[in-house]
């Protein structure tokens, strides 16, 4: 399969016009380490690696604008530098992922409950379409709301309505403590004290409930991190200890295993068989504890589960997880291991009208990522 990967816009533009007049298929990448998300698509791949580096950025306005192929790993050395993170920690998968392939995926990491996700810190950006129009909506400022609805409807939209080049994003600055405590406690115990814990003005800022499938006899184990100012995490990590009977772990060995929660490197997110298939249930984060015969990792205070079951499962996950009132996602699935099976839920008759009209206002000759959200 050919790839290009222009470096400036007008060649982008040049290219996405050909493409467009020739109804060729094209399959927008940055690092192309979200290759596995969503549903097999075709096409030439286009690259935006090459348009990369920091346009601006202004630490005590909180906002940094930077484009697309600009590796995660730079934007978030540079923002360190001064101080400063993307809260809503964006999964890596790779030291090649891009801050546009962060957006465009609209995938966030730990932090996401606490902190909220990527679309609440996109300002503004700078996209092409598939006419080769090159549009910008929203602003620097979180004042400037022209068009910034259309700026978080690119959050999540993985390239099927145009090819991000721009983006501008809040940032904030590191939370001045941190602390993670961990607990023995089963699902439902875990869930429990979350839900009892979440309508309380306590520092929360991640949770994870795991248990080692590998290990039969392994502790069913819940981890949460606090952070915020010093008197509260501390406060807070000292009452919960005692309420839950829980211990405190050293930051030093804490942080390695909350980047691996967020970038899937833990030893759940190994294929436990070849046949299995990671799932994604989203559910309202009050949702009780799920009995399904799968082995779980619970995540956003209840709000996020993953699990490993076959493709042929996904009737009973999807039934499962619309009865909790939310939906479940085919996340990662080997090529030959779901033929048919749709990576998404099937969405309501008014929001796929809504994407209908949109992809077709804004990429008439539907070449960008063609099926990858079906």
């Amino acid at each position: 399969m050919s790839s290009t990967a222009p470096d400036t816009p007008s060649a982008l533009i040049e290219h996405i016009k050909a493409a467009s007049a020739a109804r060729r298929p094209l399959r927008i990448v940055g690092g192309d380490t979200k290759a596995f998300y969503g549903n097999p698509t075709s096409g030439e791949a286009l690259s935006t690696a090459n348009w990369r580096g920091i346009s601006s950025h202004e630490p005590t306005e909180l906002v940094v604008t930077v484009r697309a192929g600009t590796p995660l790993v730079e934007l978030e050395a540079a923002l360190a530098e001064k101080g400063q993170c993307l809260p809503f920690d964006p999964p890596h998968f790779g030291e090649t992922s891009t801050i546009g392939g962060v957006v465009a995926a609209g995938l966030s990491g730990p932090g996401r409950a606490g902190a909220g996700g990527v679309r609440d810190y996109v300002l503004g950006l700078q996209f092409i379409n598939g006419k080769g129009d090159w549009l910008t909506f929203g602003g620097q400022v979180m004042k400037n709301v022209a068009g910034y609805d259309v700026s978080r409807v690119m959050a999540g939209s993985l390239g099927t309505l145009g090819v991000i080049t721009d983006i501008s994003l809040k940032v904030l600055p590191f939370a001045t403590a941190e602390a993670t405590l961990v607990f023995e406690l089963n699902q439902t115990e875990a869930l429990e004290q979350l839900h009892r814990w979440g309508g309380q003005p306590l520092p929360i800022n991640a949770s994870c409930w795991v248990k080692d499938a590998a290990q039969p006899h392994a502790p069913e184990l819940l981890f949460v991190r606090l952070r915020g100012a010093v008197a509260a995490v501390e406060a807070a990590g000292e009452r919960l200890v005692k309420e839950a009977n829980g211990q405190r772990m050293d930051n030093a060995q804490a942080g390695p295993d909350w980047a691996a929660c967020r970038d899937q490197t833990l030893p759940f997110f190994r294929p436990p068989s070849p046949e299995l298939c990671l799932w994604r249930l989203s559910l309202p984060q009050t949702a009780p504890s799920m009995s399904l015969a799968y082995d779980q990792l619970v995540e956003w205070q209840g709000a996020q589960r993953w699990l490993w079951a076959p493709a042929s499962a996904a009737t009973e996950l999807r039934s499962a997880a619309a009865t909790a009132k939310g939906h479940a996602t085919l996340f990662r699935a080997a090529a030959d291991r779901a033929p048919g099976v749709p990576r998404f839920d099937r969405q309501s008759a008014v929001i796929e009208g809504i994407t209908h009209r949109l992809r077709t206002e804004f990429d008439p000759a539907g070449i960008f990522n063609p099926g990858r959200m079906g």
